[in-house]
């Protein structure tokens, strides 16, 4: 199969070429005396319709100087002329006079062109002069004995003239390169042969060789082989097509040892094995051989020595397993390069064997550097890059590049030495897990404490967290792990995490819990290996949805204390309902509990740690949170500090964590309401009412894309629905559209074919919005979308 089906078309003869372009022959006085076949197939006239009569009759519209001045002048004369088809068109064509010496019936040649077809051969010239002369791209010609024949000036930069290797083999033009693709014969010979035989180009191999133009430095470039034709098919030759990528190929290895040194290096938390995954990625793309060198302090775990004199008590690592692994002394006299690098904190060069170090020089070594292993402004140790095959001396790149990937082993060296504190590694964990700030949202003000326990008792598994959800309405939780240490603390962020996806998926409360408790139940089966059983037992979590449109709160709890509530008034509420058991018992069931709450009103949710201690029981405890609450007018921050003043001096037992919220109402004017009979003309109707309802919240740069959303959701929710539609809109921090009917089935986003007549609203809702999603009521479903506000 032909690899360019179209290349018949190509065609470099000019159109005027008389093989090509229509010809004509007017005597003295301008009238046609000759008309050939190309002339007849351009305009159209037969010649019996032409010869004899003026050339002026064939012009469309006055073209300035008649055909007869033209004919009667002494030198070939060009102009462009608009000639009369026979079929009525006019014809913007280039006409070229030529006089002939001998004047008698045939007096001038008339060539003529369609001058579009002219411009585009002129632009295929310019294309042709400017691949020679000013592209970057190199082209060579080799003959069919693959010798040089000619070169464009990318080429003759390159090879510093290229006149002095006409007529000589390619492979004189880079002695020492290489092919590195190896998805072909590696050898030029056998690729520019397979070429010339079968004509099937190769494409996109990458050369590697140092130019005669500069032969210092090493060059990559992307090669391509393509076999020249004549007209009967004949092989020719062939040309080469090269550009240097070498920056470009430099910067793609430098991104591949960045991936390969983010996979390996630093994931085994281990000191000796870090440094050989070190060596193992840089080897041997970037340097030959990789040594490090460490303080013993740092391969025991201890923190890096300070104040001593650099090169000074290191060991040098060996072995990349824990049988072979062993340490040799190694010491550098401050005035090398080595200690040069450790005292000032920067990568050093040595282009030169050291003999000063009094370390025997290995043959062949030509280039050395050396960078600091820095880790949280500490030296670690030292890593030396030695080249033995590469002639080049470590460039300004490669030495960014080594010295980031001794810094990913630095942090992975160490991690694995503040590995050994099991307490320090377990806080880090905990307080990595809990939120570091809260989401902004407009349902509640949110303020929070959180007081781990004392060190000597252990990290605890408290926590808490605020979930946006649809329809501007949030997820509040709290929840606590029984038990201290890491297990606690990876157990809380596992629930914590679990949390926030049961979420999301816009489950009520219970709902939540329930799924809740069957994956605790799962987790809590015993595990006599690890211990991790009775970690999973005496779980805690407290639930609560709060929808600041209707002011509805709605709230469970598996073993967890009930929230306290002040309204407005300063008045202080508490839960009549008992909280469900602990989650992982799977024994009842969890309810809901719905409130009303008014704008204003604070919520308190805590754990156990706020209200019971020792020397006190709960019921005091939460005595005493609901008396800081009556104080409900202050502001949030100073009720959370009123309340932990409460707390009974001395060491805590256990972790406290304390979630206040004041909740708040979205103005009317903030939502607006619309039911939608299940006609599909009302469809309209709902484009309508969104538009002016944007209008009026200043949003009209957003009515285009809303009425689309809505459009789509009314839709769906009408054509599956049996009952009234009722679209919402609600101004929040964006644009909220929710279509609620009475369906319980959720839409699904899929990719509609090309004959498909539907499926693909939900495709444009989720490409116009933000966010969007499904979430189930107690009568049917809504689907909501979330729009930007410009």
């Amino acid at each position: 199969m032909d690899r360019f089906p179209n290349a018949a078309d190509v065609d470099f003869h000019s159109p005027l070429d008389l093989t090509k372009a229509a010809a004509a022959v007017l005597d003295a006085e301008g009238r046609i005396s000759g008309w050939g076949l190309s002339a007849q197939r351009l305009l159209g006239h037969p010649a019996e319709d032409v010869l004899g009569r003026p050339a002026s009759l064939l012009l469309a519209t006055d073209p300035g100087p008649r055909p007869s001045s033209l004919c009667t002048a002494h030198r070939p004369r060009s102009t462009v002329l608009d000639l009369a088809c026979r079929d009525g068109r006019t014809l913007r064509a280039a006409v070229n006079f030529s006089p002939l010496v001998s004047r008698g019936t045939a007096a001038t040649v008339v060539v003529a062109a369609e001058l579009e077809a002219l411009r585009c051969w002129e632009a295929q010239l310019a294309l042709l002069q400017g691949l020679a002369t000013e592209s970057s791209v190199g082209l060579t010609i080799f003959d069919t004995d693959m010798r040089v024949v000619w070169g464009n000036v990318s080429t003759d930069l390159e090879l510093a003239g290229v006149a002095q290797y006409v007529g000589r083999p390619a492979a004189d033009l880079f002695p020492e390169g290489e092919f590195i693709s190896r998805h072909h014969p590696p050898d030029e010979d056998q690729i520019m042969e397979h070429v010339l035989t079968t004509g099937e180009p190769i494409m996109g191999m990458h050369y590697r060789g140092r130019a005669p133009a500069d032969p210092v430095r090493e060059h990559v470039w992307s090669c391509s082989y393509h076999r020249l034709v004549d007209a009967r098919g004949e092989p020719l030759g062939l040309f080469e097509e090269s550009l240097d990528i070498t920056d470009r190929y430099r910067a793609q290895e430098r991104l591949s040892l960045l991936v390969r040194a983010g996979k390996r290096i630093g994931a085994s938390l281990d000191v000796r094995r870090t440094a050989a995954e070190l060596a193992d990625v840089a080897v041997p793309q970037l340097a030959d051989e990789v040594l490090v060198d460490l303080p013993p302090a740092v391969i025991e775990g201890r923190q890096p020595p300070t104040g001593s004199a650099p090169g000074h008590s290191l060991l040098r690592m060996h072995g990349r397993t824990p049988e072979e692994f062993r340490t040799s002394p190694v010491s550098y006299p401050p005035s090398s390069p080595q200690a040069m690098s450790l005292a000032t904190s920067r990568p050093v060069v040595d282009a030169a064997p050291p003999g000063s170090t009094g370390e025997p020089v290995p043959a062949g070594r030509r280039s050395s550097l050396f960078v600091p292993l820095l880790a949280r402004d500490a030296v670690l140790g030292l890593a030396t890059f030695r080249r033995s095959s590469n002639p080049d001396p470590f460039g300004p790149e490669e030495q960014t590049l080594a010295v980031e990937l001794t810094e990913r082993a630095a942090v992975g060296i160490d991690n694995a030495r503040r590995y050994t504190s099991q307490h320090a590694a377990a806080l880090v964990l905990q307080r990595s897990l809990l939120p570091q700030r809260l989401p902004e949202q407009s349902a509640v003000d949110v303020a929070y404490r959180y007081l781990p326990a004392d060190s000597r008792v252990g990290v605890g598994g408290d926590w808490f967290d605020l979930i946006p959800l649809s329809g501007a309405r949030v997820g509040l939780t709290v929840g606590d792990v029984v038990g201290h240490g890491v297990h606690a603390a990876a157990t809380m962020g596992r629930l914590r995490a679990t949390v926030r996806t049961l979420a999301l998926l816009d489950l009520d409360p219970a709902e939540l819990l329930t799924r809740l408790d069957g994956l605790v139940a799962q987790d809590s089966e015993p595990h006599a290996d690890d211990g991790l059983g009775d970690e999973a037992l005496g779980v805690t979590c407290l639930y609560a949805i709060y929808d600041p449109v209707s002011g509805r709160c709605v709230w469970a709890s598996a073993g967890h204390p009930p929230p306290i509530v002040a309204d407005a008034s300063g008045s202080v509420a508490l839960s009549a309902l008992a909280p469900g058991p602990p989650l992982g018992l799977g024994s009842l069931p969890y309810e809901n509990v719905e409130l009303s709450l008014s704008n204003g009103s604070v919520v308190a949710f805590f754990t156990d740690g706020v209200v019971e201690d020792r020397r006190t029981d709960i019921d005091s405890g939460i005595d005493r949170l609901a008396h800081v609450l009556t104080w409900q007018r202050c502001p949030l921050e100073e009720l959370c500090d009123r309340a932990l003043s409460t707390l009974p001096p001395g060491p805590q037992a256990d972790d406290a964590t304390l979630l206040l919220v004041r909740t708040r109402r979205l103005g009317a004017g903030q939502v607006a309401d619309l039911e939608l009979p299940p006609d599909p003309a009302m469809v309209a109707r709902a484009r309508t009412d969104t538009e002016r309802q944007l209008e009026t919240w200043g949003l009209s740069d957003l009515a285009f894309t809303a009425e689309l959303v809505v459009s789509e959701l009314v839709t769906n929710s009408i054509r599956y629905a049996t009952g009234p539609v009722l679209l919402r809109l609600i101004r929040d921090r964006s644009l909220l559209c929710e279509v609620s009917d009475n369906a319980h089935t959720a839409p699904h986003l899929r990719r509609a074919r090309r004959d498909d007549e539907g499926g693909r609203g939900l495709f444009l809702v989720a490409q116009m919005s933000q966010r969007w999603g499904t979430r189930y009521t107690g009568s049917g479903k809504t689907i909501w979308a979330e729009l930007a506000i410009p």
